[in-house]
């Protein structure tokens, strides 16, 4: 596949999910390694749904999410298991969407600009292996829609975990 999405700029939000999972998975279908696989999933999520902040945190130790490829502005570099949102989805193994991230107990201000967020956890062997985590510079810019087709790709992205 060509490393270039293409998308129906016309199309609501669960449409544009329709036309990018498609070419996410043939994108990372022929590649084996996780990083490159992580680094164009952020890539593509960010410009085609122009999220404020998309990247992985990646699973090092069992106490541990350490910063994996993203796309936004910096961030945090190691996230403690029951920390903030991506450590509390990290503790609890469960999606995660919150609606305005400064009423979140514990909240980490990686960035002040991030107003809402969306949390996923992908496993291997029954543990939290990484997480996805999405920013966004809106209040309440997170649905059922991109919950469901989000946890649609954070299954893609357990099937092809080392």
């Amino acid at each position: 596949m060509a490393e270039q999405l293409t998308l129906d700029p016309h199309a609501d939000k669960n449409g544009r999910y329709e036309e990018l999972i498609p070419q996410i998975e043939a994108l990372i279908s022929s590649e084996d390694d996780l990083i490159a696989n992580l680094a164009n999933i952020a890539a593509a999520l960010k410009q085609s749904m122009d999220f404020f902040w998309v990247g992985f945190y990646l699973a090092r130790t069992p106490d541990m999410l350490v910063l994996g490829p993203f796309q936004g502005p910096i961030a945090c570099t190691r996230i403690p298991k029951g920390r903030g949102v991506c450590g509390t989805v990290f503790e609890r193994g469960e999606t995660l969407v919150v609606a305005d991230v400064d009423a979140f107990p514990g909240h980490i201000a990686c960035s002040s600009d991030s107003k809402s967020e969306i949390v996923l956890p992908a496993f291997k062997d029954g543990q939290v292996a990484l997480i996805l985590d999405i920013d966004s510079d809106k209040l309440n810019d997170f649905d059922e829609v991109d919950q469901r087709q989000l946890e649609r790709l954070m299954r893609m992205v357990e099937a092809r975990l080392p």
